[in-house]
């Protein structure tokens, strides 16, 4: 008989529950099998399940999970069984024209790096498969927690990456619209990168109050003010060099173009999950001469990244736990689920354990 092993799926579009599937058979030379300790639910989850990428049945869910090493392959070198790792959401071949083009998160085709949860299973399952280990997993040093860790698979390379994205001039001005789990670590990206000035924008008190925590210089409750006159303001009229959209709507992009300052970069971080355009201002990106930058991301991944972000949390460069808020069992992560969903009791990010 095949054992089983309990999974927490999207059913349909809408739709979510448990249900048991075969444990995963033994891994393909180059892979791993991994046992989930602990791990976080992310919106894109919820993105997922109302339709954003399309329809998907008896889906796997989940793609932020650290573990234990259960199964090798026979051509891993770098792991074996038992090993404590964190893996990436993104899990690129490493072999494939867009990898071998610097474009490791476009893993095959447009966004093929996310697998988890796109274009298969994903973590939130007692046990999950790896493919390519020794270039996809990260050991886990004694001194870093599962949770410190989970938050280095999305979180953090995310938000990371959006400040990386945004040209960020050291002493420069920079603005995160959006203060959730990724735009909060957007914003301390464009801090360790020697922005002098990081603004960040939302309207939940909480939010903006970690973001301070994480040393925001300034921020701003758009149901208070008007943030773009704000921010103007702050920058003498001028715009600032970098602005970051976290949220993955269409206001923030839009503000992000108008207090942008020409020769500035506009760095999208959010995940766009409804509707089939995002417009830009014709007027603020100078009818379109304006010689203002918008690049875009997708997580990036793979061992040697996420062993300097872990190297960030060791150092005490960040501590991405404060956005923990809930912790929940596995069998209640369908609750978790739902509050990412609502943002119901501040959530910002729910901690899942497995055992």
């Amino acid at each position: 008989m095949t054992a089983t092993m309990k999974t927490f799926v999207m059913k349909r579009i809408g739709e979510v529950g448990f249900m048991e599937k075969p444990i995963p058979a033994d891994p393909g030379p180059n892979d791993a099998i991994i046992k989930t300790t602990t791990a976080l639910v992310c919106t894109s989850d919820v993105h997922t399940v109302k339709g954003a990428i399309g329809e998907r049945h008896d889906h796997t869910l989940g793609h932020e999970a650290c573990g234990i090493v259960d199964r090798v392959g026979s051509a891993v070198t770098l792991f074996k069984p038992g090993d404590r790792i964190v893996v990436n959401a993104i899990t690129p071949c490493y072999k494939c024209h867009n990898c071998q083009r610097g474009f490791t998160s476009q893993c095959t085709e447009p966004l093929g790096g996310w697998k988890f949860a796109n274009i298969k299973d994903g973590s939130f399952a007692e046990y999950f498969h790896v493919n390519d280990a020794d270039a996809n997993l990260t050991l886990i040093p004694s001194d870093v927690s599962d949770e410190a860790a989970c938050y280095t698979t999305d979180m953090m390379s995310t938000g990371f990456k959006g400040a990386e994205n945004a040209n960020i001039v050291l002493g420069g001005s920079a603005v995160v619209f959006g203060a959730g789990p990724v735009g909060q670590m957007t914003a301390v990206g464009a801090r360790l990168l020697g922005a002098g000035l990081v603004i960040v924008v939302d309207n939940v008190p909480d939010r903006l109050k970690l973001a301070e925590a994480y040393g925001a210089d300034v921020t701003i409750n758009y149901n208070d003010v008007d943030a773009v006159a704000e921010i103007m303001n702050l920058t003498n009229g001028e715009g600032v060099d970098s602005a970051m959209e976290s949220v993955g709507a269409q206001i923030p992009f839009e503000n992000c173009i108008k207090v942008t300052r020409p020769g500035g970069t506009i760095s999208n971080v959010g995940y766009h999950g409804e509707g089939e355009y995002i417009n830009i201002p014709r007027l603020e990106w100078g009818v379109g001469m304006a010689e203002k930058t918008i690049k875009t991301l997708l997580c990036p991944g793979g061992s040697e990244r996420m062993t300097r972000l872990i190297r960030l949390i060791q150092t005490g460069r960040v501590d991405p736990t404060k956005l923990t808020t809930h912790h929940f069992s596995f069998n209640e992560v369908e609750k978790a689920f739902w509050m990412m969903d609502s943002k119901e009791d501040n959530v910002i990010k729910p901690v899942i354990h497995f055992e």
